[in-house]
């Protein structure tokens, strides 16, 4: 009979996923009731200013795939979040010229509006929280923050890719199916593999 184990393993580390969800509640918890003022979800307002900041750079409109990967938001999820925009007037979408399989979102009138309110009192939000913990600790959290995600992201990338080159032993001679063959002529839009996501919210 084996002996007990009179080591078990050893957590060295303390749990940063964690630790980066309670900051991340402990700083909605700063935003959202800016947001719920205005009746604006978490998901909503990260879109607003995702197409206000696009917009100020000179980009009118954004693709729901753009969206959906600059707010952190799910393929499944994106579509029903517009269509709700949509009905409260804050986006308008549609079709592009050269392209009708494919949608162009854009702020409304109103949603521009709406996100010039808001702006200004995020804004607020954030000098008086630099008020409080120091500008220099928000800027050492921001780089921090910036490191840590464009490792990791590069990391994932090149798994993703890795992953791809490697094709099975029983699919490397397979015939195209017709189905495979209708999806490369176009007829077929295939579906985007989308990243594990956290339904996350930020302001």
């Amino acid at each position: 009979m084996a002996a007990a184990d009179t080591h078990p393993p050893e957590l060295r580390h303390r749990n940063l996923p964690l630790l980066l969800l309670q900051a991340r509640e402990a700083l909605m918890a700063q935003f959202r009731p800016l947001l719920n003022q205005q009746g604006l979800t978490d998901q909503q307002w990260r879109i607003v200013r995702a197409l206000f900041d696009a917009e100020t750079g000179g980009v009118p409109a954004l693709e729901p795939r753009q969206l959906g990967d600059a707010c952190q938001i799910s393929s499944p999820s994106i579509a029903g979040v517009l269509a709700r925009m949509e009905e409260l007037g804050l986006i308008a979408r549609e079709r592009m010229a050269g392209d009708q399989r494919r949608v162009a979102v854009s702020l409304s009138a109103a949603g521009r509006k709406l996100a010039k309110k808001l702006i200004t009192q995020v804004e607020a939000r954030y000098a008086a929280l630099e008020a409080e913990i120091g500008v220099k600790v928000m800027h050492e959290v921001y780089d921090l923050l910036d490191v840590l995600i464009g490792h990791l992201g590069a990391h994932a990338e090149q798994q993703e890719e890795a992953a791809a080159s490697v094709k099975p032993e029983s699919t490397r001679s397979a015939k195209p199916t017709k189905a495979a063959k209708s999806i490369s002529n176009g007829k077929i839009a295939p579906a985007r593999k989308s990243a594990a996501r956290a339904n996350s919210r930020d302001a």
